[in-house]
């Protein structure tokens, strides 16, 4: 949740919050679930948060708020549920693990300290000593607190070798929960969290290197989605997913946008390669006639409608990303099944 959200449910206006979202999920036909509820809090407690936005692009389109859209947002925008929860599994164990070395490192500690007050204490009774089963007990004493030493220094070895392997495994563990909130489950592309982080993350660098970002969208996808079914509509954009992942190796960084439209972030690539690229895509998805997994049905082709923006130079990601949206809108009104650029657009402006 964030703070903005947070602040307002805990506030004089909570209340009235909760009312909004009601009344709002009704004016617009979404059933009040607990899932539907915390993504209308989000949607009206900070509309200008990415999940904010989405829902309101999804409104406008007349997208229907089915089940399998809300389990998508929240996905998508609340992927922390069971992130927390394994980051707090983690913590739990990486604390057992600290607690046990800590006990280890300072029964080790002692031992050693005893064992100088040994040698210590050898040391003036050696020059004391004058028979030899004086000597021998001196040496007896010495050889078992050198015994208790080395024992001590194992066990504590072995502890922290044990230690560094739960670590490891703690660190793999995390990485691919990480790895998993950060992809969509259904395209196993990138989601739309990953993608904010990863535009961001290149705009606000200080590279000189070009940075072209395309969006494309399924042309006409809600009434292939009404006339066949969600199910068929979900093997529609697998197989987009497919043909974008095989043509974006590399540092090409393809995603799930949100519902029909997809995103690729082109690190160091000018317009030129980039459009190429998307037009590779466009021509190698419309060449398949696809057929209902379910009953054969012809589904017919396939058509998408792309455009994209390269970054002008200080730009920050939200202009780039409306510059590229409204390229991808472009072809849309052109006749769709068409690759834009924003550069054509401003150049006839």
């Amino acid at each position: 949740m964030t703070v903005k959200v947070e602040v307002a449910v805990r506030g004089p206006e909570a209340y009235s919050l909760a009312r909004n979202v009601i009344t709002e999920m009704e004016s617009v036909g979404v059933w009040p679930t607990p899932l539907n509820f915390e993504l209308w809090l989000h949607y009206l407690g900070d509309p200008e948060s990415p999940l904010g936005r989405e829902i309101r692009r999804l409104l406008n389109d007349n997208v229907v708020i089915s089940d399998e859209t809300s389990e998508m947002l929240a996905a998508e925008f609340l992927p922390r549920g069971r992130l927390s929860e394994e980051i707090r599994d983690a913590g739990a164990v990486l604390d057992r693990e600290l607690t046990s070395i800590a006990t280890a490192i300072a029964k080790a500690h002692k031992t050693q300290a005893d064992y100088g007050v040994t040698l210590a204490d050898a040391s003036e009774t050696m020059d004391g000593a004058q028979d030899p089963s004086s000597l021998k007990d001196l040496v007896g004493g010495l050889s078992h607190a050198t015994r208790r030493v080395r024992r001590e220094t194992a066990i504590l070895e072995k502890r922290l070798e044990s230690s560094n392997k739960e670590i490891a495994r703690l660190q793999t563990h995390l990485e691919q929960v990480r790895r998993e909130a950060m992809t969509d489950a259904l395209t196993n592309l990138a989601n739309r969290k990953a993608f904010d982080e990863r535009l961001e993350e290149l705009c606000a660098a200080e590279d000189a290197s070009p940075l072209t970002l395309a969006i494309l969208d399924i042309d006409h996808f809600k009434r292939f989605n009404d006339t066949w079914g969600h199910q068929t509509g979900d093997q529609v954009l697998r197989y987009v997913a497919t043909v974008m992942s095989r043509v974006c190796p590399g540092d090409r960084f393809a995603t799930r946008f949100g519902g029909e439209e997809f995103a690729i972030i082109f690190p160091g690539e000018k317009a030129g390669s980039v459009t190429a690229v998307l037009e590779t895509i466009r021509h190698e998805v419309a060449s398949r006639s696809l057929r209902r997994r379910s009953t054969n049905d012809d589904l017919g082709t396939v058509t998408i409608s792309a455009g994209f923006a390269q970054r002008l130079p200080g730009e920050a990601a939200a202009a780039l990303l409306e510059r590229a949206d409204a390229a991808l809108y472009a072809s849309k009104r052109a006749g769709r099944n068409r690759v834009t650029g924003a550069s054509t657009l401003e150049k006839a402006a």
